[in-house]
């Protein structure tokens, strides 16, 4: 049996933090209700599409149902209540206040149903001068100071590949879910949850912004280990105008590679304090990185015991046989999905569930 079989969610939320979160109870047997606006998540319109489905929706909202509710109607009012009767999880993503015009602030609905855990997710919290803020996953990460370090040579930020925030929310939001229901078995109470994506993100700057959390200024990535500061955590440009990186800073790394490089008297740079003092290292691996091509430094790497890895695009990563092992990436129904990430002992044999489409009869 699947670990939250016997757990029922009523997820309002829409675009990604939320389903993200919803998405990851449902994988593991959770009975998933998404609240739909009568014209559907956004998200069921953006592309590419496969098998009639937008891909980001469907990696999203597998194995949920849908339904689509008109909550500023009674009718639409009426049946979320009727959702909500026998359901321990609610969440939704609406910007602070929204729920309390509805009628579904936490105060309301625990009142009916004091044993609902109720996640709320929005950029900076239901409180507070920026609780109104509107916010997307990149202003979030402007404001909490990541973007500052996900930068170019030339210092200037660029768009950030990964939605740190959203993906940060939504795991929070998992953890602290999982943690209420836990609690909800010694107490029988629910309780409520204040996600803000701002929040969510800051614990992520431990091993980058120290300087600037003990109270100093401010990191800069060219002089940090972990932001491009370091010959052996960066990224070099190979003869064919791809790239790879070095990625582990261990000295026995350091000495692996410069050795059979023979350049062994550069091993001490390694050692050096991130920026300036590690230039000249820097400086070496980028001439020698470029001498040949991506796939050839892959071959030359084979044998030895050093962190490297080639700069893969999607199609590459998704592609590798290590990925197909593992089940991380299949086909079923007619379209592609990623897996979940973990998986139990008990639960190896997971079975891709497709997507719902918006039933408005109920």
């Amino acid at each position: 049996m699947a670990k939250l079989t016997g757990i029922k969610v009523v997820d309002l939320s829409l675009f990604l933090p939320g389903p993200m979160l919803s998405m990851m109870m449902a994988d593991h047997g959770a009975q998933v209700i998404k609240v739909e606006p009568p014209t559907g998540d956004p998200a069921r319109q953006m592309y590419p599409m496969e098998a009639g489905q937008s891909v980001w929706f469907r990696n999203l909202n597998r194995g949920k149902q849908a339904v689509a509710l008109d909550l500023k109607s009674e009718r639409g009012c009426a049946q979320l209540w009727d959702l909500l009767a026998d359901a321990d999880v609610m969440i939704e993503g609406f910007r602070p206040g929204v729920m309390k015009r509805l009628g579904f602030d936490y105060q309301s609905v625990s009142a009916r149903f004091p044993q609902l855990v109720y996640c709320s997710i929005s950029a900076f919290g239901q409180e507070g001068e920026m609780a109104h803020h509107p916010a997307h996953d990149m202003a979030v990460q402007a404001l909490s100071g990541f973007l500052s370090v996900n930068d170019g040579p030339d210092g200037m930020p660029v768009v950030p590949g990964v939605p740190s925030a959203d993906m940060a929310a939504g795991l929070n939001g998992l953890s602290a879910v999982l943690m209420a229901l836990l609690g909800r078995e010694r107490t029988g109470a629910g309780d409520y949850i204040d996600i803000a994506m701002f929040d969510a993100m800051l614990p992520w700057s431990a091993h980058i912004a120290g300087d600037a959390i003990s109270g100093g200024q401010s990191s800069v990535s060219a002089n940090q280990r972990s932001l491009g500061g370091a010959g052996f955590y960066n990224v070099y440009k190979t003869l064919d105008d791809k790239y790879v990186v070095l990625g582990g800073r261990e000295i026995k790394f350091a000495r692996n590679l410069l050795t059979a490089l023979d350049r062994p008297e550069l091993i001490a740079l390694a050692e050096a304090e991130a920026g300036a003092a590690q230039q000249p290292l820097i400086a070496f691996l980028r001439e020698t990185f470029a001498n040949k091509t991506r796939d050839q430094w892959v071959q030359w790497f084979a044998d030895k015991d050093v962190a490297f890895s080639p700069v893969l695009d999607f199609r590459e990563a998704l592609d590798q046989d290590f990925v197909r092992e593992k089940g991380l990436w299949i086909e079923a129904h007619g379209s592609h999905q990623i897996a979940p990430s973990f998986r139990f002992e008990s639960e190896k044999n997971w079975q891709v569930s497709d997507a719902p489409m918006l039933d408005e009869k109920k």
